[in-house]
């Protein structure tokens, strides 16, 4: 049975409502972090035992998944991923609440996916004052290198961001988007069928 105190922290962290370091500690167990130290140092041959640490990480893991080391979760049991993930290094995802990626999601080096903020006023971030909303990536996104996005955003499918970007909204499906804010700059169509052969370039996200 839950404890009264700890059903209000979970409801006032689910409407995205200020708590605190102290408040959310009951949900220390639910942290990986030995796993994740133990999968950073695991030698490449030995694929099994990456796979099994990384079931034993996640939230749920689909087939085919490739992680390259080193890569960073505050709890990692809150992560969500689909079939067919690529993550390159420096993948850190600040996952106080949940982070759900689709299928054939691909995440260049030194990606952030920080679900958590902190009040502007200093009173209020006392003992780590905080705010969590959850982050949503849909199937055959690809997130260039050193992007950054932020809590509650949804990438819709099939959509590119491109480097050094900071996500702060919601990106439209088949769209290429970046900058700081970042920002649809244009649809994804047929014509990029075509990028990348006899001269012609594609959008350039980066790693």
């Amino acid at each position: 049975m839950t404890d009264p105190h700890e059903e209000e922290v979970l409801a006032r962290i689910a409407k995205g409502l200020v708590y605190t370091e102290s408040e959310a500690a009951f949900q220390g167990s639910r942290r990986r972090t030995d796993q994740i130290f133990e999968y950073n140092r695991t030698p490449p041959s030995e694929t099994d035992k990456r796979r099994a640490l990384l079931v034993s990480i996640f939230g749920s893991v689909g087939e085919r998944t490739v992680l390259l080391p080193p890569f960073h979760a505050g709890f990692g049991s809150n992560v969500h991923i689909g079939d067919d993930f690529f993550g390159n290094v420096n993948l850190t995802f600040v996952d106080d609440v949940d982070i759900r990626i689709g299928n054939g999601v691909m995440i260049a080096p030194s990606v952030t996916l920080t679900t958590t903020g902190h009040p502007v006023h200093p009173s209020r971030r006392a003992d780590f004052g905080r705010f969590s909303e959850p982050i949503v990536i849909e199937d055959k996104v690809w997130i260039g290198s050193n992007a950054v996005v932020l809590p509650g955003v949804r990438i819709g499918y099939g959509s590119v961001i491109g480097a050094g970007s900071v996500v702060s909204r919601s990106i439209p499906p088949m769209t290429v988007a970046l900058g700081t804010p970042c920002r649809v700059v244009r649809p994804i169509t047929d014509d990029d069928l075509t990028t990348r052969t006899a001269g012609h370039q594609g959008p350039r996200a980066g790693g």
